[in-house]
């Protein structure tokens, strides 16, 4: 009768132990557990700590009483395997003081990680946790019922200590995660991991992101952590969740071979260069079916599949190989999904790999079917043959099951041309005819074929250096909310009809909100002619995600205890200041569908809603696209429409608007926009005009105005523009039209002429002079001291495209915008002035 021994349970053992025993009745099998617990859900341990998983004992999946009693397998705990001898075959073990030696025939090593505890000074506080094991747990959860912690530091920002923030936040206490890396789960690219910021700002999830642990602190104020940027956070409680390492110094003093990082090196059958020792789990590492090369894959559903095939070599010999894992991984983060699978971008730039990858958002069931939810879906292949490499994505619906198809055609070598034709099961309620995994197909044969340029968020500095024309193929609703800085707005549907408005004499880089009407736009100016032409990846939608501010150290604040995970209503969105009991309306109420509309869609059904209405009247508007959240606000600030609420439930956002009821126009000049609310407390300046005292003056009121505690927006337009160009020449790429007006322009403020007496440049030299004698400040030091000071200087990008002034000639500190820009600002001024 054939004896195997087991080190280790969980995932990789215990599943050895019950495959083995189907396998063969007859074998006699041993598992040695050196914890108190062989089988348990390490991945619910978070879970368990939040309070979502409640009762201690379902984490256990079997015990080593029912192991005995199912499947007559000797399990023995709290029993420690101190040594191997692999050319006797005898393990030596360690249990209750004693020490025994036990044979086999067969022994599997299944060994898992450990939780890596660098040298920092100050980390054996005891209030310095990891979370690995039930023990750990327990620990965790005694300080979180016994201590009631407020606040909480979590080093570390990969699956479980995103999911621990996410729980300890459940629990209402105050969460901040700490990353070296620059951004969150780096096993994504970074534009998907970008999402996972911003979402974490909205919960108040306080992030820092490159920026590691100098030291733990503890003195009479208590616990904490000091960063390596000189931050200093306070807190109650530490997890600590920087990564594993393989726990193989069994293995190594055994003699059995490991690589260069410690993992235990196997075969395609999952066998050690020792004679009938294996090895399975997060200790190993196996060649990887997408690269060629050895690749740890430390997930649960590998390491079952691996005890498998274990039992098989055991029980009826090497007849089935390991073929490796693809790493295929998902987690929730609060109301997030993140899954991926296969290569990420990152890797393959690592490994020397080829590949393309296109970004795109689309629904998770068909969009006019209520509750459909966008998602990022990012698709990478070989552009060579077309062979799938990886996906990405992340969203708060369907994203998992997206993942899914594209790990098992990439887990059968599948090709971009397969998951075009994918057939997957079609209703309204669970997807659309075309789902998301075959639309990012077909963008990734279109760009096979030659049919678009696609460029990635990352390249668009690159396009920009080489003169490129940004232009913005949304609608001008959209473009007015927020744009890049220098770009043209020309909608898709117009592009017709304004071919003679796009250079053809410098690189013309399209964008839209999600990419799809760049797209259609780049299609027709092809067909058209034009050559030097790309469409950005994933649009506005994914540029502004990772381009924005990606930490969040402000967040951290004292804790506002919340419901129990199970009970929680999550109607009020973190951080929104609305309160719960909203002032009932004075007016009807007018609702909204636009769930499953992407943007524009929502803010173009609460316009047509607003216009039909009477003032009073509150329209209510659901969305379930996360950008109109922002929007909401921002177009409010635009249309002096007011914002009463904005909650989010489950991935639907709802927003409750109240039309504003017209204001009286004033007859003086303090308000120049009728129908606005007028604030004392603001100033805007329209500087139309290159004349230099008529600069002067503009600049005197404006540090005067600041002065009297006023908020000051300057807004430069047409001749103005002069005004806030850099001193220094930039060289930038300009039509015919541009380089005219540009001859015509001033320079820069110090290049300006007086309105009156110039006398060809003296009456300017003569006034400088004389500003000088009196010890009055220049124009450029005027300038200086009103940046710093807080002044909001805008140029006109309309007037900038007409007059030939490129974003590249603005001095620093001067934003681009529209007019709905000085619309927002005119409209809560006290002062408007035009110089």
């Amino acid at each position: 009768m054939a004896k195997t021994v087991i080190i280790g349970g969980v995932a990789g053992g215990a599943s050895t132990a019950a495959r083995l025993r189907r396998l063969d009745e007859k074998a006699e099998i041993v598992v040695f557990e050196r914890g108190s617990h062989v089988s348990y859900a390490n991945c619910g341990l978070p879970y368990y700590a939040g309070g979502v998983i409640q009762e201690r004992e379902r984490l256990f999946l079997m015990t080593p009483q029912k192991f005995r009693d199912i499947l007559d397998v000797d399990v023995r705990v709290d029993s420690e395997v101190i040594a191997i001898d692999p050319a006797a075959k005898t393990v030596t073990v360690r249990n209750a003081g004693r020490e025994y030696v036990e044979s086999f025939d067969s022994l599997v090593l299944s060994p898992g990680a450990e939780p890596m505890r660098p040298p920092i000074p100050g980390i054996d506080d005891p209030r310095i946790l990891t979370v690995r094991s039930v023990p750990d747990i327990d620990r965790v959860k005694d300080v979180l019922d016994t201590a009631r912690p407020e606040r909480a530091v979590v080093i570390g920002a990969g699956f479980i200590g995103l999911e621990m923030a996410e729980n300890l936040w459940e629990r209402g206490i105050s969460v901040t995660v700490v990353e070296a890396l620059d951004q969150v789960m780096n096993v994504v690219d970074f534009e998907m991991a970008a999402p996972v910021h911003h979402h974490m700002r909205d919960k108040g999830v306080g992030l820092y992101l490159k920026d590691g642990v100098k030291a733990f602190v503890r003195d009479e104020s208590g616990l904490r952590v000091e960063l390596g940027s000189g931050t200093s956070i306070p807190t109650d409680l530490v997890i600590l969740s920087i990564g594993v390492k393989p726990d193989t110094r069994l293995a190594r003093d055994a003699g059995i071979e490991l690589d260069a990082r410690g993992y235990i090196v196997v075969d395609e059958f999952l066998r050690t260069d020792k004679q009938g020792i294996y090895a399975v789990g997060d200790a190993i590492v196996a060649i990887s079916p997408l690269t060629g090369k050895p690749m740890p894959v430390p997930l649960a559903g590998p390491a079952n599949k691996q005890a498998r095939l274990v039992a098989n070599t055991i029980a009826i010999g090497p007849t089935k190989p390991w073929k490796g894992a693809i790493a295929t991984a998902v987690a929730k983060i609060f109301d997030l999904t993140v899954a991926c699978t296969g290569l990420s971008e990152k890797l393959c730039v690592r490994e020397g790999i080829p590949f393309r990858s296109v970004i795109v958002h689309p629904g998770s069931h068909a969009g006019y079917y209520p509750g459909a939810q966008s998602y990022a879906l990012k698709l990478l292949w070989n552009p060579v043959d077309g062979k799938l490499l990886g996906a990405q994505a992340v969203g708060r619906d369907g994203v998992d099951k997206r993942i899914d198809a594209v790990a098992a055609h990439l887990g059968m070598g599948g090709t971009i041309h397969d998951l075009a034709e994918f057939e997957h099961a079609y209703a309204p309620p669970y997807a659309s005819a075309k789902d998301g995994t075959n639309y990012a197909a077909f963008c990734a044969e279109n760009i096979q074929e030659g049919m678009t340029d696609s460029v990635t968020w990352n390249q668009v500095e690159a396009w920009k250096a080489r003169g490129a024309l940004l232009l913005d193929a949304r609608t001008p609703g959209e473009f007015e909310l927020g744009h890049m800085d220098g770009a043209m707005n020309i909608s898709n549907t117009e592009i017709r009809n304004r071919l003679a408005e796009v250079p053809r004499d410098r690189p013309v880089l399209l964008y839209c909100g999600v990419g799809l009407r760049g797209y259609l736009s780049e299609r027709i100016l092809r067909q058209e002619g034009f050559t030097d032409i790309g469409n950005l990846s994933g649009g506005w939608k994914t540029w502004q995600a990772a381009t924005s501010p990606q930490t969040n150290p402000g967040s951290f604040r004292p804790a506002q205890k919340r419901p129990h995970a199970a009970m929680h209503d999550d109607t009020v969105s973190e951080g929104s200041g609305v309160p719960e009991n909203l002032p009932a309306p004075v007016g009807p109420t007018l609702n909204v569908d636009t769930c499953g509309l992407q943007c524009p869609g929502p803010i173009i059904q609460l316009k047509k809603a607003m216009d039909e209405v009477a003032p009073g009247t509150r329209v209510v508007v659901k969305a379930s696209d996360a950008g109109f959240s922002r929007d909401a606000q921002a177009w409010c600030n635009i249309t002096k429409n007011r914002l009463v609420s904005v909650t989010e439930e489950k991935g639907t956002w709802t927003a409750t608007f109240e039309k504003s009821r017209p204001q009286v126009p004033s007859a003086t000049m303090t308000n120049s926009v009728p129908g606005l609310h007028v604030s004392g407390d603001e100033a805007t300046i329209i500087v139309f005009s290159n004349d230099l005292d008529r600069a002067l003056a503009s600049f005197v009121i404006a540090n005067g105005a600041l002065a009297t505690g006023k908020k000051v927006t300057m807004f430069f337009t047409f001749w103005g523009l002069s005004v806030v160009r850099k001193r220094e020449k930039v060289k930038v790429r300009k039509d015919f039209m541009g380089r005219m007006f540009d001859m015509m322009l001033p320079g820069n403020a110090g290049a300006l002429n007086l309105s009156q007496m110039n006398f060809g440049g003296v009456g300017a030299w003569l006034m400088k002079k004389r500003m000088a004698a009196f010890q009055v400040d220049r124009l450029e030091e005027m300038m200086a001291a009103a940046i710093q000071a807080g002044v909001q200087m805008t140029a006109c990008q309309m007037s900038m495209e007409l007059m030939g002034v490129a974003r590249e000639e603005l001095m620093e500190g001067v934003e681009t915008g529209g007019v709905a820009s000085y619309l927002e600002a005119a409209g809560t001024s006290g002062i408007n002035l035009f110089v």
